[in-house]
């Protein structure tokens, strides 16, 4: 498989090719910077798994880092260079659009929502994910909690309503400082005048301890990776409900102006969806893609 993703950043790299000045006059700072210093950096998250993380080795790995791979070959073939070593540099989820907008990496691989309020600061790629927010529980949480938050025991009112509010009074919510849950989750309980607060957590790790010591009733954040932490840490205790709160089209990050350089990387990605690679990596990492996610990715392909 390594050798049919070589392909694909060497094919992208050279449709690029026609489109963008050759190396030496690029009018992209990014591009121009990498050719100078030989290397390229890359910033990853490492608490969000399958997405971005360190692995046992202290290793980046993750489907997103996997992407940035491909793209770093795709920028070494534009630029006709022999190699191009890597810098990871880890960010946290509270400074990871800082580390892009203060140019301290290069492309950001992680679970970044694209927004249009994100956009002013930072730019993005072409979509890599059909993201969106879930919530975390506890195995022994309350059966109507459980029912409420997975969208069931309500058939006469939307989830969110005053119906359910009294249930969701005093409760505890956690979300990660910083991510558009936690934006969201204030949002919904300033909608529904609830009586409690959110408790912003650092990291998925922190958000998970808090719910499994029951300080926190339940965690909101990217659906994936509860979903992967659930799995991953063969947690019986904890389960992810079913209901999908929002539609967040995930997508990497990169300085804003610097149109040469994110069209090397959507081209990039573009490739990598039309010859439908994207099937198998998304597999390694969340299983064989349904319909809907394939749909999402032919929708995500924009044409030459």
């Amino acid at each position: 498989m390594r050798i049919h993703l070589h392909l694909v950043a060497l094919v992208a790299a050279a449709a690029v090719g026609s489109a963008i000045v050759s190396a030496g006059g690029s009018d992209s700072p990014t591009l121009d910077r990498i050719q100078s210093t030989h290397r390229m950096r890359m910033g990853y998250r490492t608490d969000a798994r399958p997405f971005a993380y360190t692995d046992p080795r202290g290793e980046p790995d993750g489907y997103s880092v996997s992407l940035c791979r491909q793209i770093a070959e795709a920028v070494q073939a534009h630029l006709h260079m022999s190699e191009l070593p890597i810098d990871w540099i880890k960010v946290s989820a509270q400074e990871h659009l800082d580390a892009v907008r203060k140019g301290d990496v290069d492309l950001l691989c992680g679970a970044s929502t694209i927004s249009l309020e994100r956009r002013k600061l930072v730019a993005f790629s072409i979509p890599i994910f059909p993201g969106g927010i879930g919530a975390l529980v506890r195995a022994d949480a309350p059966a109507r909690l459980k029912n409420v938050l997975s969208g069931r025991g309500q058939p006469f009112h939307p989830t969110w309503r005053a119906s359910v509010g009294e249930l969701l009074q005093f409760r505890a919510f956690a979300a990660i400082q910083g991510a558009t849950s936690e934006t969201w989750l204030r949002q919904r309980i300033h909608d529904m005048q609830i009586i409690t607060d959110v408790m912003p957590v650092s990291t998925y790790k922190d958000g998970i301890d808090a719910v499994l010591a029951r300080r926190a009733d339940a965690l909101f954040g990217e659906r994936a990776i509860l979903l992967d932490a659930v799995r991953t840490r063969e947690q019986k205790d904890l389960l992810v409900t079913d209901r999908q709160f929002t539609y967040e089209p995930l997508g990497l990050v990169m300085g804003r102006d610097d149109e040469p350089f994110r069209l090397v990387v959507d081209r990039t990605l573009a490739q990598f969806y039309a010859f439908n690679h994207i099937s198998g990596l998304y597999a390694r990492w969340f299983g064989e893609p349904d319909d809907n996610t394939i749909a999402f990715f032919k929708w995500s392909t924009v044409p030459d």
